[in-house]
C-alpha cells in the first residue's frame, strides 16, 4: 500500500491486489458499496493519518476511486474545507469497524432484473471475457427469488487474469449481497434455481 500527499487538503492511496490478500479483505467486500467496504476505507485513511499526518476529523471527503489495468486501485482524497461556521457545527470525526469475513471463495450478486443480467452477459460478451468465465469458479448459479435474480458463484478461482475487469464491470449491473453460508443456504432453500453449473455460459449462449 502507497501513500501519497499531494497537498495538505489532499493524497493519493495506492492498494494492489496483493495488499487485498496480505491483510485478509474480501475481494468482494471490497468492490462492493457496502458498510464493510466503507470500514476498509476508513482503516485506510486512519493509516495514511499515520503515514502522512493527514487528519480527516471534521471535514467532508470527497474520495475518486479508480481501478488501473494493472490490478490495482487508486484513491484520491480530498478534504472540502468548510467555513467557520459550518466547522463549528460538524460533529467529531468516527470510526466504526465491523468484523470481516476473510473467505473470497464465495459471492452472492443481486441483480434487480433479468434485463440487468442480460445486460452483464453481453458486458462479457464485449468485454472478451468468454475464456475467463469458463475457469472463474467451480459453480456459477442463477436464483430468482422474491423478484430479484441472484448470482451465486462457488469455489472462486483467484488466479483468473482478468478477475479484476469481471468483478468492476458486475457491479456496473448488480449489487454484492455477501458472502454468508447461512444466506446462500436460504437461496438454495427458497429460491428458484433458473441456471446451473456455469449460468453465465448458459445465459451467453441463449440469452445475448
Amino acid at each position: 500500500m502507497k501513500f501519497e500527499k499531494l497537498s495538505e487538503n489532499k493524497i493519493r492511496i495506492t492498494l494492489s491486489i496483493q495488499d487485498l490478500a496480505e491483510k485478509e479483505i474480501d475481494f468482494h467486500v471490497f468492490m462492493s458499496n457496502s458498510i464493510e467496504s466503507q470500514d476498509i476505507l476508513l482503516d485506510m485513511l486512519e493509516q495514511a493519518k499515520k503515514e502522512t499526518g493527514f487528519d480527516p476529523e471534521n471535514y467532508n471527503l470527497k474520495i475518486e476511486a479508480l481501478a488501473m489495468a494493472d490490478t490495482s486501485f487508486v484513491f484520491t482524497i480530498t478534504k472540502e474545507v468548510p467555513d467557520e461556521k459550518t466547522k463549528l457545527s460538524k460533529k467529531k470525526f468516527t470510526i466504526k469497524r465491523k468484523s470481516l469475513n476473510p473467505s473470497s471463495t464465495q459471492a452472492v450478486y443481486l441483480f434487480s432484473t433479468f434485463d440487468d443480467y442480460c445486460s452483464f452477459l453481453c458486458f462479457i460478451q464485449e468485454s472478451k471475457l468468454l475464456d475467463d468465465i469458463a475457469h472463474i469458479a467451480d459453480s456459477i448459479l442463477l436464483y430468482q427469488y422474491n423478484g430479484k435474480y441472484y448470482l451465486l458463484m462457488n469455489g472462486i478461482h483467484s488466479e483468473v487474469v482478468n478477475k479484476l475487469r469481471f468483478y468492476t464491470g458486475i457491479t456496473e449491473f448488480a449489487k454484492y449481497v455477501t458472502n454468508s453460508k447461512v444466506y446462500v443456504s436460504k437461496l438454495s432453500e427458497c429460491g428458484n434455481l433458473i441456471m446451473k453449473h456455469n449460468a453465465l455460459e448458459i445465459g451467453l449462449k441463449h440469452f445475448c
